[in-house]
């Protein structure tokens, strides 16, 4: 019976045993995650201790250390992200703009605790959308509604202007934006399809009137040059006509008789018979 109990109390022990070393392995284990961090490529990590963020850096990407249980790590990614936003605006016209924008920016490595600090996670729905509204709004302004669809590289080279002069204090590089759609009251379209029809007929009539003219100015100098022709060839056959020319036709064109002449009372005195 003793020995049962001795070798029962041995095993219990054992498991004691095995069982703290567990929990301290454990313990290290959990100790050992908490105490490294990886930052991935293309982030940075922002340190935060017991609720306050450091001011003074970031963590670059790779491997480091941090206080366990005391300092956590927020990872901003600084890769060039693209943001999708619908909104409406009315141009200089007063016509009703909706616009699909894709804006290409990224945060800044160096602000990223900054970024963090004063506005959190969730930068990109209180800063940057609110930002291309504003933005978008008063360069759309400029512009009457037909004009925006003609100026779309125009605008969206304001737009990345406007933007970066906003946040670009604050951390924040608008790379690249640009307009997916322009979408017009019904209205409004029909009236541009009436004023481009309107515009067709009448550059048609325009082209039909400058080709008429075109004709008539050709017809009008086909019919000088004939004139001048002609005027040109009756010069000719005057200077040729001299007196001994026109003569010799009298000659050729003589039949040998001599003309009678009419006298008094009607009677017809014939030239050559009075002559034989």
């Amino acid at each position: 019976m003793r020995t049962t109990r001795t070798t029962n109390s041995i095993s219990n022990k054992t498991v004691v045993k095995i069982a703290i070393i567990a929990a301290v392995a454990l313990l290290a284990v959990i100790v050992l995650f908490n105490t490294v961090t990886v930052v991935d490529a293309g982030h940075t990590g922002v340190i935060v201790t017991l609720g306050k963020v450091d001011d003074g850096s970031v963590l670059q990407e790779g491997l480091h250390v941090k206080v366990p249980f005391m300092q956590q790590i927020v990872k901003i990614d600084n890769r060039i992200r693209k943001l999708e936003v619908s909104t409406q605006a009315f141009s200089k016209d007063l016509q009703s703009v909706d616009t699909v924008l894709a804006i290409n920016y990224r945060v800044d490595t160096a602000k990223s605790n900054s970024i963090y600090k004063n506005i959190g996670a969730d930068y990109e729905s209180v800063l940057v959308v609110p930002a291309v509204n504003e933005v978008l709004k008063a360069i759309t302004a400029t512009y009457t509604a037909e004009e925006s669809v003609t100026n779309r590289a125009l605008i969206s080279d304001g737009l990345v202007d406007g933007l970066n002069e906003k946040l670009n204090n604050i951390g924040l590089y608008i790379t690249d934006v640009n307009i997916i759609d322009f979408d017009f009251s019904d209205a409004f379209i029909t009236a541009i399809e009436e004023k481009q029809v309107a515009q067709q007929k009448l550059l048609k009539a325009e082209t039909e009137k400058q080709t008429a003219i075109k004709n008539a100015e050709a017809d009008a100098e086909s019919m000088k040059i004939r004139a001048e022709a002609e005027a040109e060839a009756n010069r000719i056959i005057s200077q040729s006509l001299t007196d001994q020319v026109i003569e010799n036709k009298k000659i050729e064109k003589w039949n040998g008789e001599l003309p009678r002449v009419s006298g008094a009372g009607g009677a017809i005195i014939d030239i050559g018979e009075n002559m034989e």
